[in-house]
């Protein structure tokens, strides 16, 4: 029998197997309002067989985008565009999940086919905060912008934010929550020390860096039903000399536990241009540490980063390295992946689709 296509039950939420759809940013909003486009990308890997389709990365406020393009949900209108491709998500069998964020100083970039430079003010960009006041790549050829140090009522008000969306998350029908504290976004760089040089007590030392997030989490966990998933992002290595380690990331993980964090999505990479995961040997090696932190944190976790075949995927699930997989490009080529790895590995197929495709693949 396939592991990977066992059911997996979370707090009140039963996901029909272990397989998720990676939170991919489409950069496709408008205003940051999902339209057909994400209708059909996350509704189409439902059909195709996942159990969890989780939302590419969404803005608590408007100036948190990494593009213009990217979602939100900071207002009534981008949750009710998401309920209704939620629905449809729920409907193929999956649960809908979404990953809410605030790009940090990475925001106002390009769309990466436009080249992914940060956009001036008058080219359709707009101010960038951080934990400190330097720019992503001050020594680079290309224009980044220099954010603006976050004062203490600045975290308290982006706290509330985060609280603000989390509450729209659950209106519009998500069933799992994860905060993005990855990549190099706003709450992964108060708590990694490439970025992070303050010295008041979001700063410093690794708990008082861990704050942000950790304050956060709070937050959003005292508002976000005690019965459904609550997951965050973590990117698991920084891959550079003086940047977090997967040891500092195991005690963000139990941190996180203590406060009523359910699944932690390992990553990683992101903070600076010379701390980006590349696609390969790096990501591989993530998905190692990942499995570290799920044994040392003693909390579930989910595996993203090289996963492309389905033995490579059942293995991760069958030796305890992860709860759950995560796909990404693999999806992007084949919509149907889970539905192609149910057949290789001899699962029941039908149980796995809507009824549409479930008669005849069955």
């Amino acid at each position: 029998m396939s592991v990977l296509f066992t059911p997996l039950t979370i707090k009140d939420v039963t996901f029909r197997n272990r397989i998720g759809l990676s939170p991919m940013c489409q950069y496709s909003a408008t205003d940051g309002v999902m339209n057909d486009w994400h209708r059909v990308h996350l509704g189409a890997r439902a059909a195709g067989g996942v159990g969890l389709v989780i939302a590419e990365a969404t803005a608590v406020r408007a100036d948190g985008r990494i593009t213009p393009g990217c979602l939100g949900l900071w207002n009534d209108e981008q949750m009710e565009a998401a309920a209704s491709v939620n629905r449809f998500v729920a409907e193929m069998g999956a649960v809908p999940g979404i990953q809410i964020g605030h790009a940090g100083r990475k925001a106002s970039a390009a769309r990466p086919w436009d080249g992914g430079a940060h956009l001036k003010d008058d080219e359709g960009g707009w101010p960038i905060v951080g934990p400190s006041d330097t720019a992503f790549d001050p020594d680079g050829t290309r224009l980044w912008k220099t954010p603006a140090q976050m004062s203490v009522a600045d975290i308290s008000e982006m706290q509330g934010l985060f609280v603000a969306a989390a509450k729209r998350a659950l209106a519009a029908g998500y069933k799992l929550l994860e905060i993005h504290g990855a990549h190099g976004y706003l709450l992964h760089s108060f708590f990694t020390p490439l970025v992070n040089t303050r010295d008041d007590q979001y700063g410093g030392e690794l708990r008082n860096r861990a704050r942000m997030m950790l304050e956060t989490v709070d937050a959003v966990r005292a508002v976000w039903p005690e019965n459904l998933p609550l997951a965050v992002r973590l990117s698991v290595s920084d891959w550079t000399e003086g940047g977090l380690t997967i040891e500092d990331n195991i005690q963000m993980a139990k941190w996180l536990k203590e406060r009523g964090v359910d699944i932690v999505d390992c990553s990683g990479g992101g903070a600076t241009p010379a701390a980006r995961a590349s696609i390969g040997e790096r990501t591989a090696d993530q998905v190692i540490l990942g499995g570290q932190l799920r044994a040392e944190a003693g909390i579930a976790t989910m595996a993203v980063g090289t996963i492309t075949q389905a033995k490579h995927a059942e293995a991760l699930i069958a030796d305890g390295t992860a709860d759950m997989v995560l796909l990404a490009r693999g999806m992007m080529r084949d919509p149907y992946w889970a539905m192609h790895a149910a057949t290789e590995l001899g699962a029941d197929v039908k149980a796995h689709l809507p009824v549409q495709y479930g008669f005849y693949m069955g």
